[in-house]
């Protein structure tokens, strides 16, 4: 391979991978109906794709729409069209609409004031990697939120970072309807 010709990664099979992650593609096949390329592209490490679903399915003080909207403001600054794609799907499953779901990938929500902090809060803290503005903490606190929650945010926030570099350095085929650019 030359320098200018650009490397292809490819998503396994479950015949392709160990059998401790086959056993997870079944479960992910049977609780979501397929395996996402994402998680199947895990499954290349042995201990990546249990490692990854430990920490995705941890318990958090935050409500699945509020990790959406965490998921779709760190995806978006972070340009994972993969994870905008996921994100946008289970932000509809979990009552956003369309035109929601594209305010919040802009950093905001302003249709809700408690989410609309949420939203500034993480884009501060993605955009200035962790160092979010004096304004945007004071406007999450004064929303009600507390330091149980943002602890949680960043959680939030280090599990999208990772599925989005993890994307963005392959590529790998968008499995979900592909967002909407903005």
């Amino acid at each position: 391979m030359t320098t200018t010709e650009k490397r292809t990664y490819t998503v396994p099979t479950r015949a392709e991978v160990s059998a401790n992650n086959q056993g997870m593609f079944d479960n992910l096949q049977k609780s979501l109906g397929f395996v996402p390329n994402l998680y199947a592209y895990f499954a290349k490490n042995e201990t990546a794709l249990g490692d990854y679903l430990t920490l995705q399915n941890r318990k958090s003080t935050l409500r699945a729409k509020e990790r959406e909207v965490i998921n779709l403001v760190t995806s978006q600054i972070n340009g994972c069209r993969y994870c905008q794609s996921a994100h946008t799907a289970l932000g509809k499953m979990n009552g956003f609409s369309e035109e929601q779901i594209l305010e919040i990938r802009k950093g905001s929500a302003g249709f809700d004031s408690k989410l609309d902090a949420l939203a500034k809060f993480t884009a501060s803290a993605v955009e200035n990697r962790g160092r979010a503005t004096e304004e945007s903490k004071d406007a999450f606190f004064a929303a009600g939120y507390d330091e149980a929650n943002m602890i949680d945010v960043i959680i939030v926030v280090g599990d999208k970072i990772i599925s989005n570099y993890l994307h963005n350095l392959t590529e790998f085929d968008i499995d979900f309807p592909v967002a909407e650019k903005i």
